[in-house]
């Protein structure tokens, strides 16, 4: 215990000084957690003050544990990166004089810059070991290189954060849906999942059938649950899951789930409740993203997207003028990692794309302490996706079971105003229409027609979604499809 008092020590002196992490240093942290959980049963009463549990600060600590992590990673992708040294130079900026009121004078970051540059943001400084690619399901995969002291301490970290928000227990076995070309969740998942205990299961974007399949199976392990206990997937493969077990007539006494948590997309409240119905668990999101990692955002018990501010500076921004978003108007997330958890791929102000909406007043939840915003409610595309958001969508055609999941529309703008066009299940549809557009009315979407269609050929082009990245395996295959070549 004395050498992880020494290791908290150390952890906490870097961060105020913005040195250098040790990754031992917060794998001993999360090595000592495992063995309270092993010796006691539960997390000690202090588990909160770990790295990443969002305890409460003192503002004028956070202030200057801001700027100080401001400057240190302002200097530091001025000093090595390509793209910032230019950016810089070309401005005439000295980053040793910017402070938290003087930000907005850093241009804002687009996504395509960093996908059309990814090395143009590696620090000469840094020794890059993993690159790690985003889906592409809103356009060119997006490459984000780490150093190996990056993923370690990202390991570390996810370890803490699966026994504290998950609960996750040695007697437990997760599986892992998502696509497996995901390398850093997919490694960061496995690597926190194992060192607890539990068991992992990687079941990947496989035919939902098939993964029904492998979530009802009894696993017979000596000290685990009978059954896979926990699911993390994306929202549109959710969907898909729910779909086939709604179609099939899957009950939730089948499963053995205790919890679901969905990440990369945008979560409507009508899945969360089919998804719970079908597969009798928990249904829970939060938010991070490849680019940003370790910043992220965790849910309250009242619905707000509470975002930390130990790993990376926040902003809520209007995605055209880059203004600062007032109360209750739409606006783009901006983040900017902090050096020193941080150091191979360096980002300032970065604009995700994602759409959150600012509360009008101050929140009273549990996790008041930090900034807070609605749930995601889609990607930044242009006027429209801030005026019917997908998140707005996702709720209206979700609820309905004559429409089929993942829900595949698509909004065409145009005179007189915004179409939506929807994929039904069969046309006429009884009644349908008339509740999609009385719904729509009653959310004060902003949309002139909804048009229904039974064929995806007759729409206009949908956008991809997660699911869509199907991963095949042979037991998809079916018997009479198999041919053995005869001998020669």
């Amino acid at each position: 215990m004395f050498a992880t008092a020494l290791s908290q020590l150390r952890y906490g002196a870097a961060i105020l000084r913005n040195r250098r992490i040790r990754p031992q240093d917060l794998e001993r942290i999360a090595r000592d957690l495992i063995a309270t959980l092993a010796e006691f049963g539960e997390p000690g009463a202090d588990s909160a003050l770990l790295p990443g549990q969002a305890g409460a600060v003192d503002p004028a600590v956070r202030r200057t544990v801001t700027e100080r992590s401001l400057r240190a990673t302002v200097r530091a992708a001025a000093q090595h990166t390509a793209y910032y040294r230019r950016t810089f130079d070309s401005l005439a900026l000295d980053p040793r004089t910017l402070t938290p009121d003087t930000w907005d004078q850093v241009p804002v970051t687009s996504k395509a810059v960093l996908r059309s540059l990814p090395a143009a943001f590696v620090s000469a400084a840094s020794a890059p070991a993993l690159m790690a690619l985003t889906t592409g399901t809103s356009g060119t995969p997006t490459a984000v290189w780490y150093s190996r002291a990056e993923v370690d301490i990202a390991v570390a970290m996810s370890t803490v954060s699966a026994v504290l928000g998950m609960g996750l227990r040695p007697r437990h076995t997760i599986a892992y849906a998502g696509c497996s070309r995901a390398t850093l969740p997919l490694l960061n998942v496995e690597e926190s999942v194992t060192r607890i205990g539990a068991s992992f299961v990687q079941i990947g974007t496989v035919d939902p059938a098939v993964a029904l399949d492998r979530l009802a199976a009894p696993l017979g392990l000596r000290g685990k649950a009978p059954q896979i206990t926990h699911l993390t997937v994306s929202a549109s493969y959710l969907s898909a899951l729910v779909e086939e077990a709604e179609r099939s007539g899957w009950k939730p006494s089948d499963f053995g789930l205790e919890s679901i948590g969905v990440g990369g997309e945008v979560l409507s409240d009508p899945l969360k409740e089919r998804a719970a119905a079908a597969l009798g668990a928990k249904v829970s999101t939060s938010y991070m993203m490849t680019e940003t990692v370790p910043s992220g955002g965790t849910p309250c018990a009242e619905g707000h997207l509470h975002h930390t501010t130990e790993f990376g500076h926040l902003e809520i921004l209007d995605p055209v003028t880059h203004a600062p978003t007032p109360p209750g108007a739409v606006g783009v997330i901006v983040q900017t990692p902090y050096v020193p958890y941080r150091d191979c791929t360096l980002l300032l102000r970065y604009a995700t794309g994602d759409l959150v909406r600012l509360p009008e007043s101050a929140t009273t939840c549990e996790l008041a302490h930090l900034p807070a915003t609605s749930p995601i409610l889609g990607r930044w595309t242009g006027p429209l996706s801030r005026e019917v958001p997908t998140w707005s969508v996702l709720n209206l055609l979700e609820a309905e079971p004559d429409i089929p999941l993942p829900a595949r529309y698509a909004l065409v703008d145009g005179p007189p105003g915004p179409r939506l066009h929807v994929l039904v299940r069969r046309l006429p549809s009884a009644g349908l229409l008339g509740r999609l557009e009385e719904r729509a009315t009653a959310a004060g979407l902003a949309l002139h027609a909804i048009v229904l269609h039974d064929d995806l050929a007759s729409m206009p082009p949908t956008g991809p979604v997660r699911a869509d990245l199907r991963e095949h395996t042979f037991e998809s295959v079916r018997p009479a499809a198999v041919r053995v070549a005869s001998p020669a």
